[in-house]
């Protein structure tokens, strides 16, 4: 039996991405692994347990902080922990007999013009030193394994790959709780859907300049809706906006409650995700699991989550989601093929096969 710690404490600061990642992993760890001890790491802050079988440890070393990696280094000494596991990347200086680190992606290498200062300090300042030190690395997509190898020159064989799951609540949903939830977030009647934060990494200028060909094209074409929170830069994206004089059928929608997400998808004409770089893209795979098309950038790991369903785009160029769009639009039978299509692919995303794949390498 060894004792395995999970550090969980971004689930106080973040919501999405990295959080769902770790939320969802303790809760299959704990449906799969009855034979080792676990110890879930909180913020000292935070009231949620996001355990219900494994040990909870409170920590007050806030997430990254300037000392972080010395502060708990000395909280976690008295764990006495064979493995730990860091999901947001940058481990402790040492607090294991092994150290596991997940790397989602490279993108503030890839592009650290689209960080913030705080951002690029913590990753740029301090990846190199993580990938040397971990005793294995865990990736999202072969992506992310090929940059790791490619940028860092991190061996190959210290890299597993796990693609990541979806929750179940992630499904086609009846017209009646589609009615409820469209008169609840006030949607247009058709739409296309971007989730994600509302930042340059995004390409949400790239979309706009898009949809305004599309409109210029088509103009009855749906509307836009932009479902999330805002990141860095968000007023360059408004400015852009009254620019093309697009205001009227742009939708914003900030705070999208989890319960409601599984609707939006539902009734949204294709999800569109143009990012410049995704170190996994769950917008994507949630929208297939409820039988949405999906039209994603070519880079990356997108086409690793989407496979053949949808359209791939580049995402320098507007003309060709523009055209992705139309098609969408003007193509009922081929996007009926592909919802069938999306639905089969997203069921083979579960949580339980990442989670097992992270358990082999807690064994390594």
């Amino acid at each position: 039996m060894q004792h395995i710690g999970i550090d969980a404490r971004l689930t106080y600061y973040r919501i999405g991405g990295i959080s769902t990642y770790i939320r969802r992993l303790i809760h299959a760890l704990e449906m799969l692994d009855m034979e080792n001890q676990y110890t879930v790491f909180h913020s000292r802050k935070a009231q949620e347990s996001l355990v219900k079988r494994f040990r909870r440890a409170s920590l007050w070393t806030p997430c990254h902080h300037r000392l972080e990696r010395i502060a708990l280094s000395v909280e976690l000494v008295r764990f006495r922990l064979d493995v730990l596991h860091s999901p947001d990347f940058i481990p402790p200086l040492r607090s294991a007999r092994k150290h596991i680190i997940t790397v989602h992606d490279l993108n503030f290498l890839h592009y650290p013009q689209f960080l913030t200062t705080e951002s690029r300090r913590y990753y740029n300042d301090q990846i190199e030193g993580a990938v040397r030190q971990a005793d294995h690395i865990l990736a999202d997509s072969e992506a992310t394994k090929t940059d790791l190898v490619s940028m860092l020159a991190v061996p190959p064989e210290k890299i597993t790959v796990h693609m990541l799951g979806v929750d179940e609540q992630f499904k086609p949903l009846p017209p009646a709780t589609l009615a409820h939830y469209r008169q609840q977030l006030n949607l247009p009647d058709s739409y296309f859907l971007f989730v994600g934060t509302f930042e340059p990494r995004k390409n949400i200028i790239g979309l706009l300049e898009a949809y305004r060909l599309l409109r210029d094209r088509l103009p009855d074409a749906p509307a836009l809706v932009l479902a999330g929170n805002r990141g860095w830069l968000f007023d360059e994206t408004m400015a852009k906006i009254d620019q093309m004089n697009l205001g009227w059928y742009i939708h914003w929608r900030e705070n999208v409650s989890q319960e409601a997400l599984p609707a939006l998808y539902n009734m949204a004409t294709a999800l569109v995700t143009p990012s410049f770089y995704e170190g996994f893209g769950f917008p994507a795979l949630e929208a297939m699991a409820c039988g949405t098309v999906p039209i994603v950038s070519n880079r990356s790991s997108l086409p690793e989550v989407v496979g053949e369903v949808g359209l791939q785009i580049d995402p320098d160029d507007a003309s060709a989601l523009s055209d992705a769009l139309y098609h969408v639009l003007t193509d009922s039978a081929w996007r009926e093929t592909m919802r069938q299509a999306g639905l089969a692919r997203a069921a083979t995303f579960t949580w339980e096969h990442t989670a097992r794949i992270a358990l082999s390498v807690y064994r390594i």
